[in-house]
């Protein structure tokens, strides 16, 4: 092999490299928003409809999706710029190496520790906060727009922030790794409008900030002192405080762990699959 041929491999090995990581964190972008992955089953509706038309021969619905097709993708660009502004932010947001800091079990153990103890007590004495956990899609947006603390976690501040009357109580608070980094951060809210009217600005932020990113959202609610978390786009309501911690402790585990974790289940469900055999 001569040193031409070498390097023409090499490159065409880093070309289809790149290829693969922009499809990559495209398609993590968007099974982070929950409106992008709508948007790709109704994508991916109309080219089903289409290849059925013209497998039976069906003439006008062919014609139909024909003019959809050609003229959708101008569609939705316009239609759903929002949206696309949206995972081309967090593609600039994303960390390539993930979270700032990738926790031990103690640091995980202790975070989940002082997040349960502070809920517990705001529950307690209805006061009313949302704890935002940042994970891969990075929150420097909302951060920047906050007031930066970048303190240890500890239950104590946190209660402290959520107190009434300190001026940052109505904002998020917005944690990276073991560090409350900021607080009075203002967040997007959903406009899904199967959510119940009931609910408040909190849970709506909650949700919001949950279906263009990959972050955890707590919520302590003020009337009820009921305890909710949104994650993946949806609001999981009226928890129990043990609920809350078993979700922080199942969500906040590196995907490498759960690997691991799945392989050893794997192995021990073969082993007693032996053993009664």
């Amino acid at each position: 092999m001569t040193i031409d041929s070498f390097w023409i491999m090499v490159k065409k090995i880093i070309d289809i490299s790149l290829v693969w990581l922009i499809f990559y964190y495209i398609l993590k972008s968007v099974r982070n928003n929950v409106r992008m992955t709508l948007l790709i089953k109704g994508i991916i509706f109309v080219v089903v409809i289409k290849l059925i038309s013209n497998w039976l021969n069906f003439v006008t619905v062919g014609l139909l999706l024909e003019y959809i097709i050609m003229w959708g993708p101008l569609a939705l660009i316009i239609i759903f710029q929002p949206e696309i502004r949206n995972v081309l932010e967090q593609l600039g947001r994303s960390q390539l190496l993930g979270r700032h800091k990738v926790l031990t079990v103690d640091e995980r153990e202790r975070l989940v520790y002082e997040i349960v103890q502070a809920i517990d007590y705001l529950r307690k004495t209805r006061i009313g906060a949302l704890i935002i956990l940042e994970r891969d899609v990075s929150l420097h947006e909302y951060i920047e727009k906050s007031k930066k603390l970048y303190a240890d976690i500890s239950s104590e501040l946190l209660i402290s922030i959520f107190f009434p009357r300190n001026p940052l109580h109505d904002g998020a608070v917005i944690i990276q790794g073991d560090q409350i980094t900021s607080a009075g951060a203002i967040l997007p809210t959903s406009s899904d409008i199967k959510l119940s009217k009931r609910l408040g600005t909190r849970h709506r932020a909650a949700l919001g900030i949950c279906e263009e990113t990959d972050a955890i959202a707590i919520v302590v609610s003020e009337e009820t002192g009921r305890l909710s978390i949104a994650i993946k786009g949806e609001l999981n309501y009226n928890l129990s405080l043990e609920d809350v911690r078993m979700i922080l402790i199942d969500e906040l585990r590196p995907k490498q762990e759960d690997i691991f974790t799945e392989i050893e289940e794997g192995e021990q469900d073969y082993e007693e699959n032996n053993k009664t055999n």
